[in-house]
């Protein structure tokens, strides 16, 4: 949508992230991303922290993406993860009567650092019982784009570029 301010943070998790079914049985995870600065001190030849940024995130299931629950079964406190998503600002009354805004992150996209860690990717069925072609397509949908699902078949070992250890070009 147009004026929707789209950002990426890297960050850490500074909790497990809470996942909640609501009333009217949305499933959404709520968690807190801090990003710290990293600066070098010359005078002191260290690198030091410099301010953190906390900000507080929520992603959501919808039929075809169980985002929510992708993360609260995959991420856990003290992970360094990449999200991406829109800014939202929302006011409520809180408990002694005033009237706060908060500033939150509503997630699209998110996924372990791989920087200082790995990471083992475990593809899930869509709710059609197909793979990830798209919206209950199976594996191997070609979209209007012409383009076929990666992940839908993977090529044999003579066809893989990566599966020797020599390079292909």
């Amino acid at each position: 949508m147009a004026g929707e301010t789209i950002i990426t943070i890297a960050g850490n998790l500074t909790r497990d992230p809470e996942l909640r079914t609501l009333n009217n049985g949305s499933t959404v995870a709520n968690f807190t991303i801090a990003a710290s600065e990293r600066r070098f001190n010359r005078d002191t030849n260290q690198w030091e922290d410099g301010d953190t940024l906390f900000l507080n995130c929520s992603a959501w299931d919808s039929p075809h993406a169980p985002l929510a629950s992708n993360i609260a079964n995959s991420l856990a406190k003290g992970m360094t993860v990449l999200a991406q998503g829109r800014l939202a600002q929302r006011s409520y009354q809180a408990q002694d009567g005033t009237q706060r805004t908060v500033v939150e992150l509503r997630v699209d996209q998110i996924g372990p650092s791989l920087r200082r860690a790995t990471a083992q990717v475990t593809r899930q069925q869509n709710s059609n019982g197909g793979g990830f072609g798209g919206f209950g397509q199976p594996s191997g949908y070609t979209g209007g784009n012409g383009v076929t699902d990666p992940f839908a078949t993977q090529p044999a070992a003579d066809e893989d570029p990566w599966a020797s250890e020599e390079p292909a070009f």
